[in-house]
């Protein structure tokens, strides 16, 4: 299996010159192409700091991540943004969309970033925006969708610009049971028939049973490491 994501002895401490925070401990992780993963645990376990140095938000203090052959850590600020741009999609807890701008607005709005044309940012906004069924939302500003609409929107904004792969950070902790069924089925049908890659931090119990592996942390450090037959 390609490997798209390979993290070795990542450490991350917190205020390591006054009360030191052991946030990661020597972790060591890969993750394959076509992965639909969950990273699980305890609140404190080092999850979502993980998911944080994977997608370049937060530095490690000492390790490597090495996502396309390249090291990320060592990467410049400006780099790593330009990278992030390029390989990496977000879906985050909190939605995250931009309020002033429309479904259709949001999920351009990388692509305009990356300087794609105006032809081919509308094709990949219909594309997507009809994967996750809110084709006819387009023109809807967030505030006039619900939280499932507005999550889905992000997932289709995390795959406008063709990464690599998704993190989603705890990306249905604010939603109800149906709208929680619906985007996993909308992540699950992407990963299944396109191949995308999602590796996700979270708690939530009807996450991790859609799951096909589940690494499990526990005090910054990687406990289990279960992949689940299909």
């Amino acid at each position: 299996m390609n490997k798209v994501i390979k993290v070795q002895a990542v450490t991350k401490i917190y205020n390591p010159n006054t009360i030191p925070v052991h946030a990661l401990r020597g972790v060591d992780l890969e993750i394959g192409a076509g992965e639909f993963t969950a990273l699980v645990g305890p609140s404190g376990s080092g999850k979502t700091t993980l998911l944080n140095a994977i997608g370049g938000l937060d530095a490690p203090t000492d390790g490597s991540i090495v996502i396309r052959n390249q090291d990320i850590a060592k990467l410049s600020d400006g780099e790593m943004i330009e990278f992030r741009k390029q390989n990496i999609g977000f879906v985050f807890q909190a939605y995250n969309l931009i309020p002033v701008l429309t479904a259709r607005e949001n999920v351009e709005f990388v692509m305009l970033l990356q300087g794609k044309s105006q032809e081919e940012r509308d094709a990949r906004v219909q594309e997507l925006l009809k994967a996750v069924g809110l084709e006819d939302q387009i023109d809807r500003r967030p505030s006039q969708l619900s939280g499932g609409q507005q999550q889905r929107v992000a997932v289709a904004r995390a795959l406008a610009s063709k990464p690599m792969f998704v993190l989603a950070d705890e990306p249905t902790a604010n939603l109800d049971s149906k709208s929680t069924a619906d985007l996993l089925d909308i992540m699950a049908k992407l990963n299944q028939e396109e191949n995308i890659t999602f590796l996700f931090s979270t708690h939530d119990q009807r996450v991790i049973d859609r799951a096909r592996r589940i690494v499990t942390l526990d005090d910054g450090k990687v406990i289990s490491d279960e992949r689940i037959a299909s």
